[in-house]
């Protein structure tokens, strides 16, 4: 028995530092795309000119355009990532739903909804303000979709939660092109933005937000072990003894939190809160104490990959980086429609 104990002990240790190990791999890659977003662009910059703009900055064309363009974009890149990354995987331990995300589940339209209906208006503008409302707009589309999905003899399954999420997804939408089609106004200041963009954002609109993204992300890294248990089912959860209540309201707000900050500040980008929590499972497994960290350092790696990419596959033109995530997560959402929903 003794070497039995023994013996699991050990392949846990091997197991937990071998996770270690691929979370500093991930955090260094993670890093060094960070870099190279501040280096790679239509301006012509090497690596040394970056160093210069932040040791010995000169006032040049090319260190204003490192220090003051590309290095809130990368910022940008990295808490947005982070945030609908770890999101979607609270989200789909949550609701048991392996499609679950932001934008699959219609908190991303409705955060966008709240946005255009808040500039349109009450000609909102200022990014404190526009935060609010796309939290107002986040919560609103979680509790609906989550109370459409409920209905029925059989409860919530990841179907209905599914048809649900397409359903309000589709109507906040609607929502949000009527109000632009009949304002031009509305529509111009914020077209790119629909698109999901994390270009032109400024540093000093930027942080104001870094703590509501912190918030976000504690809440979310706290509920690994919850999410270790709920996940399996929420009878066995309450056998156990978690307070499930409790769990759901925290992770509510969390993902409304973490979701609704991303959209304020770069607009509905799609598909990375799909896309990241199966490929961190399908690395390390299904312990959430680990998803959740991943998910922090992946979601950031997949966004500032593809923005780095949406400034070259149309050069001299870029491309949102939500089109970029769209190209990826698209096909990726068919194979696992197909996959989940068909009949087996």
């Amino acid at each position: 028995m003794d070497e039995n104990r023994k013996g699991c002990g050990k392949m846990i240790l091997q197991s937990s530092m071998s996770r270690l190990a691929g979370f500093i791999v991930c955090l260094g890659l993670c890093i060094f795309l960070f870099l190279a977003s501040n280096v790679y662009g239509y301006a012509n910059t090497t690596w040394a000119t970056a160093w210069g703009a932040y040791v010995h900055f000169d006032a040049s064309s090319e260190h204003v355009i490192i220090r003051d363009i590309r290095l809130p974009r990368a910022l940008t890149a990295v808490l947005v990532g982070a945030a609908l990354a770890m999101s979607g995987a609270i989200m789909q331990a949550l609701t048991r739903n392996p499609m679950a995300s932001p934008g699959i589940i219609g908190i991303n339209a409705g955060a966008s909804f709240f946005v255009v209906a808040g500039v349109s208006l009450l000609s909102v503008s200022g990014q404190s303000q526009l935060v609010w409302f796309a939290v107002a707009g986040a919560c609103a589309a979680a509790v609906s979709v989550y109370l459409v999905g409920s209905v029925g003899r059989e409860g919530m399954t990841p179907l209905k939660l599914t048809l649900a999420g397409a359903t309000m997804t589709a109507l906040f939408s609607s929502f949000s092109s009527a109000i632009l089609v009949s304002d031009e106004g509305t529509l111009d200041s914020v077209f790119f933005w629909l698109v999901g963009s994390v270009e032109g954002r400024k540093l000093e609109n930027l942080l104001p937000m870094v703590p509501l993204f912190l918030v976000g992300y504690v809440c979310a890294l706290l509920l690994g072990k919850a999410m270790n248990v709920i996940s399996v089912g929420e009878d066995v959860a309450k056998g156990l003894g978690q307070n499930t209540i409790r769990v759901k309201i925290v992770s509510l707000l969390a993902v409304v939190v973490l979701a609704g900050g991303s959209v304020a500040v770069a607009g509905p980008i799609g598909f990375v809160g799909l896309v990241i929590p199966h490929i961190v499972r399908g690395l390390i497994g299904m312990d959430y104490r680990w998803i959740v960290p991943y998910c922090a350092v992946l979601g950031p790696i997949l966004l500032l990959a593809a923005d780095i990419a949406a400034r070259f596959v149309a050069y001299p033109k870029e491309v949102p980086v939500g089109v970029m995530t769209a190209i990826i997560g698209a096909p990726f959402f068919i194979y696992l429609a197909r996959k989940e929903l068909m009949p087996k």
